[in-house]
């Protein structure tokens, strides 16, 4: 059996703790990231490490400092945490965020009425 070494248990519980938030099963989240399913698994477990770029091509999909990944959450609340995803994306998605809450709002608005 490999030996986990704790740096590896901390990202991985914090990269688990991120996928989760984003609504991620391992397996959407290894498409998104290039990993097997396996492999996920393995890393939120701390059975494995990642490499540098790994960790970039993780914070770039679920739009996650890589501070947060090496030292753990440090946002007081939701609000927070949406924040940082939101401050994160490239304009053109911040766009397409902004375009679909203005319809949710706005259908639930037309649902109080």
């Amino acid at each position: 059996m490999r030996e986990k070494k704790e740096i590896n248990v901390l990202m991985g519980d914090q990269i688990r703790i991120a996928r989760e938030q984003a609504g991620l099963t391992q397996e959407q989240f290894g498409a998104l990231v290039s990993l097997g399913a396996k492999n996920v698994s393995d890393i939120e477990r701390g059975l494995a490490g990642i490499s540098v770029s790994t960790l970039k091509r993780i914070c770039e999909r679920l739009c996650v400092s890589g501070d947060r990944i090496l030292f753990g959450e440090r946002t007081a609340n939701e609000i927070d945490y949406l924040t940082e995803r939101l401050s994160r994306l490239p304009k053109w998605k911040l766009e397409v965020v902004e375009d679909f809450l203005n319809q949710t709002f706005y259908f639930l608005e037309m649902m109080e009425r």
